[in-house]
């Protein structure tokens, strides 16, 4: 998938607190399913953001996708659309994004996890050509692992 990437941006720090409340609204829902607050909910977003990890879409931060290089991969840490946004193409755009991201650092393959409980999220994974690489226990959760690698 390719596209103008000009209403995606890095997060500066006068977004911190629109980033945490996003990251809010969009895994709250997601407390009772797991038993527990997803650990996106967890992150430090001002380091994140210090870091150039927090990509964010839209004037009003409508989406953010938070990105980590590591060796050989790219990791998709979070993807958070805001909920009454949702079916509209956004994380669509954002996962998107990431795969641009990979490219062009070099980057062959996206990795990313998520609860073993979050079966939508799963699914849409699935779709967009990630495979389930493993599970693993995460902090006191169930993580499945994907991964999806880049057309060269």
């Amino acid at each position: 998938m390719t596209g103008s990437w000009g209403d995606v941006r890095l997060a500066v720090a006068a977004d911190q607190a629109a980033v945490e409340r996003l990251v809010h609204d969009a895994y709250e829902p997601w407390i009772d399913v797991v038993g527990m607050r997803p650990l996106p909910m967890e992150a430090d977003y001002g380091a994140l953001i210090g870091a150039g990890r927090v990509h964010v879409m839209g004037e009003g931060i409508d989406g953010l996708i938070v990105l980590v290089p590591e060796d050989g991969v790219l990791l998709v840490d979070n993807v958070a659309v805001r909920p009454g946004l949702h079916g509209r193409g956004i994380g669509r755009r954002l996962l998107a994004y990431a795969e641009h991201e990979a490219a062009r650092l070099g980057l062959p393959a996206l990795r990313l996890y998520t609860n073993v409980k979050m079966a939508s999220n799963i699914a849409l994974y699935t779709r967009l050509g990630y495979v389930e690489t493993g599970r693993v226990g995460i902090e006191g959760r169930s993580a499945v692992m994907m991964r999806k690698e880049l057309a060269t």
